[in-house]
């Protein structure tokens, strides 16, 4: 029989989040992947069985046993990040975030008016993104319209599932890096045909009642850099072509205080930030907004009213200065959040590293919080920090329901495609030494906070392998 059509059992702990204080762990499971990529069936505690008798039972399938310290964990899923600015990541944190801009970023922006240029820093940057086990990205590209084509088929090439857009911007930028208003528009429409053309989504073509329906591996999403880079004209032809292809949006919001005012200063017939996006149409359940650390609660009203979720991106924030975005806060209003690297922002390509700075960012505002409980006119007397399996939940199902893909990918619910990672926190010279007292909680907190791309063995995206340390399928 030829391997290549049969069906994947994995038999071993399993770990994933049914919901956002729900982490369950599966320390005795059979998770079954299909040939197309989708999980087709997920069972809990079968007992001690071993490979042969797994062989006999699923007589169909290809039986991959974990080892006593390995297990699965859904793929991560990187709301926000900036692949151009790969290229200078971890360098230029000296300045807050308008001087950023404009002394580090828009000049290495602009060197992307090279194809050549932007195809060697694609490759790198999936790749090594792919490595630190970010199996779903949403991208923001550069003003450049065959550039961010290359991003496309580099990530097409890699197998990364992603949303990418090609950035507008048609003012407050410097000469050499800013769009006239109709050519802005055509490029885009141009970039959405071309991903539309050469990638058709066949999902609400599928007759098949036995399989998961196929979903796009990489989406356009409309994005405008900021509300500061573009005129009220073309946000509003931004919107109009959102609403055509019925198309995800992504932005800034928020990020920083002097950003905010000179926004206010652009728009002086909006209220506050998010106010601009909502009156040309740009908060929907489908824009995902980095930041939001400088909301206030009508703001937030608002994002939940109209169901727009917010990236949050902890490193990049602390990293320019920008402040600290209360995700407790938002959670509690009912306000969808993922987690997103923010590169170059932030000078970390891992949402491991998100993950920690999240835990650290909770604490600040929790310290600042008691701090000043005086001052508030509400107390919550429960203000609590997040926890290990909320943070965890942001880095998976809360970053899918962020992308609306939560039916298609962020646990292991059968019928989801298999985008998942496959950890070893015993591997050789690895970041995490292992001891006769820890158990699988003790481990799986541990890979959180010290593991890195050595400790993924493999990366798949819809079951098909994309990264990983190992060099073989013999894990």
């Amino acid at each position: 029989m030829n391997n290549e059509t049969l069906a994947t059992v994995y038999h071993g702990i399993i770990i994933h989040s049914l919901d956002i204080g729900n982490l369950e762990f599966i320390r005795n499971g059979l998770l079954a992947v299909h040939p197309d990529g989708h999980i087709a069936f997920l069972e809990r505690d079968v007992g001690q069985l071993v490979k042969e008798h797994l062989f006999i039972i699923f007589s169909y399938s290809q039986v991959v046993t974990l080892s006593e310290h390995q297990f699965l964990i859904p793929g991560f899923i990187d709301t926000h990040a900036h692949a151009p600015q790969y290229v200078y990541a971890g360098t230029g944190l000296d300045l807050p975030l308008l001087n950023w801009l404009s002394t580090y970023t828009f000049p290495r922006e602009s060197a992307f008016s090279s194809p050549t240029y932007a195809l060697d820093v694609y490759k790198r940057v999936i790749s090594r993104f792919l490595r630190n086990g970010t199996t779903t990205c949403a991208w923001f590209a550069t003003i450049h319209l065959e550039a961010t084509k290359l991003l496309v088929d580099v990530i097409r090439a890699n197998g990364q599932r992603a949303f990418v857009g090609k950035v507008n911007m048609d003012t407050c930028g410097p000469d050499y890096y800013v769009e006239k208003i109709d050519d802005s528009v055509e490029s885009t429409r141009d970039f959405i045909q071309y991903v539309l053309d050469s990638e058709p989504d066949t999902s609400k073509s599928s007759n098949s009642s036995n399989t998961a329906k196929p979903t796009r591996l990489v989406t356009p999403i409309i994005t405008p850099r900021f509300a500061v880079s573009c005129t009220a004209p073309l946000l509003d032809s931004l919107s109009t072509l959102a609403s055509e292809h019925d198309l995800p949006i992504q932005s800034h919001l928020s990020e920083n205080p002097s950003e905010c005012e000179l926004v206010q200063s652009l728009f002086p017939h909006c209220r506050d930030y998010t106010s601009v996006y909502d009156h040309y149409k740009l908060l929907t359940p489908r824009t995902i907004m980095a930041h939001g650390i400088h909301l206030s609660s009508e703001e937030i009203a608002i994002l939940r009213d109209r169901g727009t979720g917010i990236s949050h991106c902890p490193n990049s924030n602390f990293a320019l200065q920008s402040g600290v975005c209360d995700v407790r806060r938002l959670l509690n209003a009912g306000v969808k959040v993922g987690l997103g690297t923010d590169v170059a922002g932030g000078y970390a390509p891992s949402i491991l590293d998100a993950v920690r700075q999240a835990m650290t960012a909770s604490k600040a505002c929790k310290i600042q919080y008691l701090a000043r409980a005086e001052e508030r006119v509400e107390r919550d007397p429960d203000y609590n920090v997040l926890t290990i399996p909320e943070v965890f939940y942001l880095a998976t199902m809360g970053g899918a329901k962020l992308l609306n893909l939560e039916d298609v990918v962020g646990n292991f619910v059968p019928g989801k495609e298999f985008d998942a990672l496959l950890v070893d926190v015993g591997v050789a010279d690895g970041p995490i030494d292992v001891f006769d007292h820890d158990t699988t909680e003790s481990l799986f907190e541990k890979f959180l906070y010290l593991g890195d791309e050595r400790s993924l063995r493999a990366v798949w995206v819809k079951g098909r392998r994309v990264a990983g340390s190992s060099n073989s399928d013999e894990f």
